[in-house]
């Protein structure tokens, strides 16, 4: 485990967390295409008690996503940065950080591929990640 850090752009809402760096990937899920207006989204999965907002609240949207699932994704009213996702039933179980939020976002290399069957087909797989059709195992 190591500690994380990190903030929206504008500063607005800060936090922390406790992470395992076997739990940072990136997702290709059309969600995340859009919401990222990118690519492919990278993140961090942390335990709910292992997460801790410092500074501000989030703004929430909630989307049910590919997977039929509801997803709260959070993110900072003022400037826009995405901030993390978490189920959108029942109190939190997981929060899945924007990495691209994250001061130690450089040292955090992807090791796993979720939502496989939507990566765009000019984005070529990592090396040595774990890729998965669905949900990262």
């Amino acid at each position: 485990m190591i500690k994380i850090h990190g903030a929206c752009h504008c500063g607005n809402i800060a936090f922390e967390a406790d992470l395992n760096v076997d739990n940072v990937g990136i997702c290709h899920c059309t969600d995340c295409q859009t919401l990222s207006a990118s690519a492919f989204r990278t993140l961090a999965i942390v335990k709910s008690e292992d997460f801790r907002l410092i500074k501000g609240r989030p703004q929430e949207y909630v989307k049910t996503g590919d997977s039929g699932n509801t997803r709260i994704q959070a993110f900072c009213a003022n400037c826009g940065s995405g901030i993390y996702a978490t189920n959108g039933v029942g109190p939190p179980v997981s929060f899945n950080i924007r990495v691209g939020t994250l001061a130690q976002r450089a040292s955090l290399e992807p090791r796993f591929e979720c939502w496989s069957h939507s990566r765009l087909p000019w984005v070529e797989p990592l090396e040595n990640t774990l890729k998965s059709e669905g949900n990262p195992q």
